[in-house]
């Protein structure tokens, strides 16, 4: 008997390495990453979003700081298919990669050269139990405020910042468009009551 398995399920336990597919534009290393996050079971009634929402942040290789997973954008891919593959290899966690928070531009601290970052929200849907750089990364979940406390690197801490007011104004919206549907129904029912 053969079993056939979906591609979307495979996940490869061996990271990319090397920088010969890597992007690189006006002398800038192009590197691509996520915020990956989760609402807290439960919470989805606070008035602050931000109370809410856990975030996945990483350990460093090359330090003892932590950070959101991001790594090279190569050749073969788009930004969100380097976004969503550097998560996976990081940090372990699959899900819904959102529309990009930004760009900024920064110097490595390794090298002494500027890069280009870009960064995105992940909605996380799988956690996986095995993933390419467990042995070399510790992963953890975290209020918003312990993220921005512990992340090393001020474009990511700036990324953290607008992921929460964008998530702050779609609660708002849908709130408002809740409330606006509420009046209508009322003032339609008040109207037939007067009839």
């Amino acid at each position: 008997m053969v079993a056939l398995v979906s591609q979307e399920n495979v996940v490869t336990l061996v990271s990319r390495t090397g920088r010969e597919l890597q992007r690189y534009r006006k002398g800038r290393r192009q590197v691509v990453g996520c915020i990956p996050y989760r609402y807290k079971i439960g919470e989805k009634n606070s008035l602050d979003v931000s109370d809410e929402l856990e975030v996945l942040v990483i350990s460093s290789q090359k330090g003892k700081g932590m950070l959101f997973p991001k790594g090279g954008w190569e050749l073969d891919e788009s930004q969100k298919e380097a976004a969503l593959r550097e998560t996976m290899e990081e940090a372990g966690v699959r899900g819904i990669v959102e529309g990009k928070l930004g760009k900024w531009s920064f110097k490595s601290k390794t090298y002494d050269t500027l890069y280009d970052g870009y960064m995105f929200p992940l909605l996380v849907q799988e956690e996986l139990e095995f993933w390419p750089e467990q042995n070399l990364r510790q992963r953890r979940w975290m209020s918003i405020s312990e993220a921005r406390d512990v992340c090393q690197h001020w474009w990511m801490k700036e990324a953290l910042d607008r992921l929460v007011n964008r998530l702050l104004g779609q609660k708002l919206g849908s709130e408002k468009q809740v409330l606006r549907s509420l009046n209508c129904i009322g003032d339609a029912k008040s109207d037939l009551l007067k009839v």
